[in-house]
């Protein structure tokens, strides 16, 4: 591999033992194991840019710590990383495209992060998640008496359910409240899609530790046929998705797995349309997904709730800024994201998006798109915001904000 060249992963510092060390992690799961690297050879890779041969990234190993490394130990962490699945490779393609064909083989989508994220033994889970709901954080574990009308939308975070613990009982207490939905229309933030489609959508079940939850099929199937784009062109990207996968699992755990069904969709970056100032609404992808579900819903006789799984600002080092995220900086997150909500708690789409536009989206709303989508198709819906948090990353000099909201 005369001029390697490193895939698409996440890099961050950790700290071991009086080291600072570099963690990549593959946030697709295709490398299924992250792998630590001391600053030597974290400089290397991030010369493997397919570009560089091995010996002008020997001679830029030289030039930046005044030492000769062998070409030998480049070719070994090529190889380590390689084996690994970290590089752009055939060794690559081929595991992409193993994992590809079981993914699209199964008729469920596996919970990736169950044992990770929560606990994969149901009966544990169901304590854990319980306590999410206790007082004081907490609205209590469950509702003691139904309110009217079933919910028209509900916006939940999909940050790690530990440490948004207190916004997602919000959440989902609210929806316990009321008359329970019977299709469930997931909109989740899509962390990972580059492609040229906006929204993907699966006919999978999505598989909990509680049961796993059914998806409409025939539901997904005629807004596939409705819609201009191809719904399922990057389908895998729904292997690994939290944003999802969280929704699902709260949902099991509030209604039980069975009784409704879901129709689960992951909404890519709105980036391009920020950078460039224009209305997502007047995309001709964004407009094409906005008038097919609009018609299939108006065609639904059942209650049905529109359900955004999404997180608000992410600010500090670890994303990119110059500052660290200190309290001071969290408290203007917080105002600038209670500034944006109010656009939200009035059904305003187009004042939510002039919000972003104010400062080309600074505070990187992770929530963007799918909040976006969720405020076209219930405009004029009020919403009421349940719970609003921040967790600070002291280790990453990060932050980041998400909140629940009911729409009614």
């Amino acid at each position: 591999m005369e001029k390697p060249k490193i895939r698409p992963v996440e890099a961050f510092p950790v700290e071991q033992q009086d080291q600072t060390l570099i963690c990549l992690r593959d946030p697709t799961g295709l490398a299924a194991e992250p792998i630590l690297l001391g600053m030597g050879a974290y400089f290397i890779i991030t010369l493997f840019d397919g570009k560089t041969s091995l010996p002008e990234i020997q001679q830029a190993f030289a030039t930046r710590f005044r030492e000769t490394i062998l070409l030998e130990k480049i070719e070994e962490l090529i190889t380590a990383l390689d084996a690994a699945h970290f590089l752009d490779s055939p060794a690559f393609a081929e595991r992409q495209r193993r994992v590809r064909d079981e993914f699209l083989a199964n008729p469920e989508r596996p919970a990736a992060l169950a044992g990770l994220c929560y606990d994969k033994d149901p009966t544990k889970l169901r304590l854990e998640l319980a306590a999410f709901f206790d007082p004081p954080e907490g609205p209590g574990r469950a509702p003691t008496a139904k309110r009217g009308a079933p919910l028209a939308g509900l916006i939940a975070p999909h940050i790690d359910p530990r440490r948004g613990a207190a916004a997602y009982a919000h959440a989902y207490y609210e929806l316990m409240s009321h008359e329970p939905p019977e299709l469930v229309v997931i909109l989740g933030t899509s962390h990972y899609g580059a492609g040229p489609e906006l929204f993907t959508a699966t006919r999978k079940n999505y598989a909990t530790p509680l049961g796993a939850v059914e998806t409409d099929r025939d539901f997904v199937d005629r807004l596939a046929a409705r819609d201009q784009g191809d719904l399922f062109a990057d389908e895998m990207l729904h292997r690994s998705e939290h944003s999802i996968e969280f929704q699902i699992l709260f949902l099991a755990y509030a209604l039980g797995a069975r009784g409704y069904q879901v129709a689960p969709i992951l909404v890519s970056s709105f980036h391009e349309m920020v950078a460039n100032g224009i209305v997502p609404a007047s995309d001709a992808r964004v407009k094409s997904f906005l008038d097919a579900l609009r018609a299939e819903l108006a065609a639904e006789s059942r209650r049905v709730l529109i359900l955004a799984g999404v997180d608000f600002a992410h600010v500090g080092k670890k994303f990119g800024d110059t500052f660290a995220a200190d309290r001071a900086v969290a408290e203007r997150v917080q105002r600038e994201d209670l500034d944006l909500i109010a656009n939200i708690e009035r059904g305003d789409s187009t004042g939510f998006f002039a919000d972003i536009l104010k400062d080309r989206d600074a505070r990187r709303i992770c929530g963007l798109s799918p909040m976006y989508t969720q405020l076209e198709l219930l405009s004029g819906h009020r919403a009421r915001l349940l719970k609003y948090g921040i967790a600070m990353e002291p280790q990453t000099e990060s932050a980041v904000s998400f909140a629940s909201l009911a729409i009614d």
